[in-house]
């Protein structure tokens, strides 16, 4: 059975948009307040309203939870290309494909790396919800590269603080459209869901702090190869912020990429490898860096770029 609750808006909170209210009346995060408002959960005075609408003191807010999904299942399955590049007592390496998710979610049938994990063999971390445990971080299913998988408590607790305070050096390699210019630089721009598309996200004014360095490794006619770190871990980071200062990744048709570009260079997906991980390792404390080399499609492109002179 669904939950209502109800609650007036006190004086306090007169005149705030109403997803803000309803974060701080009700002890929600802003973006599941902005998800129930979008799905029409949310009533003002018995009135659906967006949730830039502004609410007013002693108006009452009527909120219905929905049931919680049920729990996703980790289904043991072995993934096709997914290299274990470093595995101890504490956490399991591995270089994830692209087309794989990190762990199962709802709607994702796809192949995970926690299900190619538990084919192998490999027991993870039991700290986190059922369907990831053990995971500290993720890369999108469009994105390759190195990932790293707590297998000791130990390791879960060390690893997630590494990443809450930015202690983990993130860094990619991406092909963008066009000279971004400066050739080096910082995009520091909030991040959020985007306000029409549901399954994109955004630079937007109430979103999350979201700070990503860049640097051109290399220039062509028609693109640059960055090396990009990440200081935040938003959704869709880097691909929302290249695409935000007008150089979406070559390929990420997603977030405004030229298709006809990604075709010429015979790519299906964003050119966007996480190419190195570097932290301290839970048990020694020692700085460790582990590395992917760019795949065979992303490795193709580029040479095609080079040779062509596209």
């Amino acid at each position: 059975m669904s939950e209502r609750r109800a609650l007036p808006v006190p004086e306090g909170l007169e005149g705030e948009r109403l997803d803000a209210a309803l974060a701080r009346l009700f002890g929600f995060s802003r973006s599941k307040a902005v998800e129930l408002v979008q799905d029409g959960h949310v009533l003002v005075d018995g009135v659906a309203e967006p949730k830039s609408s502004r609410v007013q003191a002693g108006g009452w807010l009527e909120v219905e939870l929905p049931d919680p999904p049920a729990p996703v299942q980790v289904v043991p399955e072995h993934v096709e290309g997914m290299r274990i590049v470093h595995d101890d007592a504490d956490v399991v390496v591995v270089d994830k494909p692209v087309g794989v998710a990190a762990h199962p979610s709802p709607g994702w049938t796809g192949p995970t790396v926690i299900g190619g994990l538990a084919a192998a063999g490999f027991r993870v971390s039991t700290s986190g919800a059922a369907e990831r445990q053990g995971i500290v971080h993720r890369l999108d299913v469009g994105t390759s590269g190195i990932m790293i998988v707590a297998k000791s408590e130990h390791a879960y607790t060390s690893l997630k603080r590494q990443f809450r305070e930015r202690g983990v050096d993130k860094v990619y390699h991406a092909l963008v459209q066009g000279h971004p210019d400066p050739t080096h630089g910082t995009v520091d721009a909030p991040i959020g869901r985007h306000p029409q598309h549901d399954h994109r996200w955004a630079v937007v004014a109430e979103g999350k702090p979201s700070v990503t360095h860049y640097a051109t490794l290399e220039a062509h006619p028609a693109a640059s190869l960055l090396e990009i770190r990440l200081e935040t871990g938003r959704t869709h980071q880097i691909r929302v912020h290249m695409s935000a200062v007008r150089h979406p990744c070559v390929g990420d048709l997603t977030y405004g990429a030229d298709p006809t570009l990604a075709s010429r260079l015979g790519l299906s997906r964003q050119w966007l490898h996480a190419v190195r991980l570097g932290l301290e390792h839970p048990s020694s404390g020692a700085w460790t860096e582990f590395e992917s080399p760019y795949p065979d499609d992303l490795q193709q492109a580029l040479d095609t770029l080079t040779h062509q002179f596209v």
